[in-house]
């Protein structure tokens, strides 16, 4: 006799309750980067946008950050944590290859036995996430997932490198997922590019580095090809944004807000003109004084733009990630 199988009893829809963020103490102009690099403040605001970023701290390491924007997303959502089912987290900057450090994040909140994992899909890992987020909601192996993109980029910089010494930044942005009557969170677009995987990478693998004598391998660190990869982010980048507001059945009229991964804002710009964004919609420009924090850039941007009053709850917002793989992915939210 074959097994019947009870199906899911998840929820039918799921949304984003909560957000908080954090950002380290230090907050770092573009005369410190001047330091390290021939530039100068202006040739980097008009090639990024940025004026500055946040470096942690000793102190201010990747399970702190996590945990610090974790407490507020989860005081924002008005949910405990030992109501948390999962806790995701994308980052590439967590140096320990075992453990994930979510399992560690999961411990010391207080959220008892969930599921937990880290994502490495770079810029993109937010996005990542969340989609997985919301499949665990609507599945139903947890009623509540933590979703933190968090990253330490300041441990993977050369500051000698005058291509991305002025790029990144550090800090932490988190949302809990949970249930919803009404859809609130539209269809993920995302996918890779493997075939361009040299144009956003590390300079020297671990291995490498591992069996190098002293003093013939620098630390590693990120590298990209810039040029490749503002043509691959302005171009196909807006095709996938574009496909997720059809998916979601929502025109570029009818968006409140506009949630790109913070990488530059010439990029942020060139995605507007493509998609043809109306005025009335608000768009993240953390990168300004945040600088690029991969995986913590969308939520970040998502809370400050709560916080200022530039977005408001209920909005319909549509966030994209994209970068190292190259990997992306798309979606449109209605905002905590």
């Amino acid at each position: 006799m074959t097994a019947q199988i009870k199906p899911s009893k998840g929820a039918p829809y799921a949304r984003i309750m909560g957000v908080g963020g954090y950002r380290p103490v230090r907050v770092v102009p573009n005369e410190v980067i001047l330091e390290h690099i021939d530039s100068s403040d202006e040739w980097i605001r008009s090639r990024s946008g940025i004026a500055t970023r946040h470096w942690a701290g000793p102190e201010e390491t990747v399970a702190e950050m996590s945990i610090a924007a974790a407490g507020k997303a989860l005081a924002d959502a008005g949910i405990a944590a030992s109501d948390i089912g999962g806790v995701v987290v994308a980052t590439v900057s967590h140096f320990k290859q075992t453990p994930a450090i979510a399992t560690e994040i999961a411990h010391r909140i207080g959220a008892g036995k969930p599921a937990a994992f880290d994502v490495s899909a770079g810029c993109a890992g937010f996005g990542y996430g969340l989609t997985l987020a919301k499949g665990m909601v609507i599945e139903g192996s947890a009623e509540y997932v933590l979703v933190i993109g968090v990253e330490r980029l300041s441990d993977l910089t050369d500051r000698e490198d005058r291509s991305t010494a002025f790029l990144f930044g550090d800090g932490a942005g988190a949302v809990v997922v949970g249930p919803s009557d009404v859809p609130a969170m539209g269809p993920t677009i995302w996918g890779s590019e493997g075939d361009k995987s040299d144009t956003i990478t590390q300079t020297v693998s671990w291995e490498a580095y591992r069996h190098a004598k002293p003093d013939e391998v620098r630390f590693p660190a990120l590298t990209q090809e810039g040029q490749a990869v503002f043509r691959w982010a302005v171009f196909e980048m807006a095709k996938v944004a574009q496909q997720a507001l059809d998916a979601a059945g929502v025109t570029a009229d009818e968006l409140d807000a506009f949630i790109p991964h913070q990488a530059n804002m010439r990029i942020i710009d060139s995605m507007i003109k493509a998609l043809k964004l109306p005025e009335h919609v608000a768009v993240a420009r953390d990168v300004e004084t945040t600088g690029n924090t991969s995986a913590a850039s969308i939520p970040l941007a998502m809370e400050r733009m709560l916080a200022s009053g530039q977005a408001k709850s209920g909005d319909t917002a549509l966030v994209i990630g994209f970068g190292a793989g190259l990997v992306y992915a798309a979606t449109v939210v209605t905002l905590p």
